[in-house]
Order: structure tokens, then C-alpha cells, then sequence
């Protein structure tokens, strides 16, 4: 089943569009774009000092879900006013394998491989490998920027 194909852009995620209509997206980077960059609802403990401690984001739909891996998203939000330090990519790879461990649970993929890398002043590489059943693995890459995600929170 197809969904709406989503790429990212320099001002986030983005709907393809082909004429007058949506294109469709037969492969993962949709779903992997909604994973990683959809804020999954923190738990109060979670919530840095700096930040708002009532502002636990999240999809209203997941409220319901009993199970931690049935949740939207990832709490790459919660980076968004730390420093640039080995434990934050750390931090970072461990909330991307819990956002896209789905797809190893509903058999999409049989390993996925995260791998996060400051690549400049503000930056983040987060390079994402999908094992799938069959064929050949499949990559992603997006980059990551500190300063755009502070200035939502200030928006």
C-alpha cells in the first residue's frame, strides 16, 4: 500500500506534489520521515529543566496506546537545546532506533542501524539503515539542525 510521499526540505517535511495531485511513496522514506520527525509524546521526567516542564508534545492518538512502541514519532525534540556532546549522539541514535523500531516489530525490516555525527556548528547527520527481508539495505540521511527546532519552540 502506497502512502503520500513526503521528502525533506531545508523548512521540514514536505508533501510531494505531481501536477494536481499527491505522488505516492511505494518505499519506507515516508514512513521514516513521520518516525524521526514527529514529536513523540515525552513522559514529565523526560522534559529537560530548561524547557516547559507541562509541554509533552505528542500525537493525541497515542494516549490510548498501552505498549511504549505503538507511539508516533521520536523525542529528537528533546535535543533541541543541548549541547553539542558525545553523549546527546548517543541520545540521538537511541530515540531514532526507538522510533523506527516498528518496523522490525511488524517484520518491514529485520535490523535497523542508526549512526548520528555533528557535521558542523548547530548540525547533526543522522544516517539511518534498513535491513529488509529481502534485497538490499536501504539509506537514509538527513541532517539535523539545533537551530530551527529552538526556533519552533520560541514560535
Amino acid at each position: 500500500m502506497a502512502d503520500a510521499a513526503m521528502v525533506m526540505t531545508e523548512n521540514g517535511g514536505a508533501l510531494v506534489v505531481s501536477g494536481f495531485d499527491l505522488e505516492r511513496d511505494d518505499g519506507l522514506e515516508t514512513a521514516v520521515i513521520i518516525s524521526l520527525f514527529t514529536d513523540r509524546r515525552a513522559s514529565p521526567e523526560q522534559i529537560p529543566v530548561e524547557l516547559p516542564q507541562d509541554d509533552l508534545r505528542g500525537y493525541w492518538g497515542d494516549i490510548i496506546n498501552a505498549t511504549p512502541s505503538d507511539q508516533t514519532g521520536s523525542l529528537l525534540w528533546l535535543l533541541a537545546r543541548e549541547k553539542q556532546l558525545p553523549q546527546v549522539l548517543g541520545r540521538a541514535q537511541q530515540y531514532c532506533r526507538e522510533a523506527l523500531a516498528w518496523m522490525v516489530e511488524d517484520l518491514i525490516a529485520t535490523r535497523i542501524e542508526v549512526t548520528a555525527q555533528f557535521i558542523a556548528q548547530g548540525w547533526m547527520l543522522i544516517i539511518i539503515d534498513i535491513f529488509r527481508p529481502t534485497g538490499s539495505p536501504v539509506r537514509y540521511q538527513f541532517n539535523y539542525e539545533w537551530a530551527a527546532q529552538a526556533a519552533k519552540r520560541s514560535a
